[in-house]
């Protein structure tokens, strides 16, 4: 997966217009993501969550899943969200790359992009009390929030990464390694 975010980071920021179509500029602002049942179908996860990114004073981008717009405005942060955050469609692989690497920080509760968000040297908050990638926290590169009001505020406002990046994920030459066995030179 290494190989792919970084071969792909490339690409996107050499073709990715996400950031100038919002009019955002790298490290000014937050990239949100919200998809999870038990986060988009508790209208007590999604209102807390919604409203700890409404009030905590940065820019965040969220492009938002269908299934939580739809919970959104069944339970009523629709409306709130739409006058304080960058609402936006979901967006293709090259965009969410581009805004992922070029966050001040990721507030997620997608497991993949807990990973690419380390890979892409961005401190994340995962909005889930698990996570499928442990080397992420106990690098210190990724905090586990759930879905709790304050806790989201104060990850948001004090959760740096307090660390070196060590590549537990590889380097980005799997690929070429596999090449060279499959196909040794004499």
């Amino acid at each position: 997966m290494m190989d792919a975010v970084l071969y792909n980071s490339k690409i996107a920021e050499e073709k990715s217009t996400i950031l100038g179509d919002l009019d955002l500029s790298a490290g000014q602002y937050l990239l949100a993501t919200v998809h999870r049942a038990s986060n988009t179908d508790s209208k007590q996860n999604l209102t807390s969550i919604i409203n700890a990114f409404v009030d905590c004073g940065e820019t965040i981008v969220f492009p938002v899943h269908p299934r939580t717009a739809k919970y959104m405005k069944q339970y009523g942060p629709w409306e709130k969200a739409r006058a304080n955050l960058v609402l936006t469609e979901p967006v293709g692989y090259l965009d969410i790359l581009k805004l992922t690497g070029s966050a001040k920080k990721v507030l997620t509760d997608s497991g993949g992009l807990q990973k690419e968000a380390y890979m892409l040297g961005v401190p994340c908050v995962t909005l889930w009390e698990n996570t499928e990638w442990v080397e992420t926290v106990e690098a210190g590169w990724n905090v586990l929030v759930g879905a709790e009001y304050g806790e989201i505020l104060e990850s948001i406002a004090s959760f740096q990464d307090n660390s070196t990046q060590a590549d537990v994920f590889g380097d980005g030459n799997a690929s070429g390694r596999i090449c060279e066995i499959l196909n040794p030179k004499s």
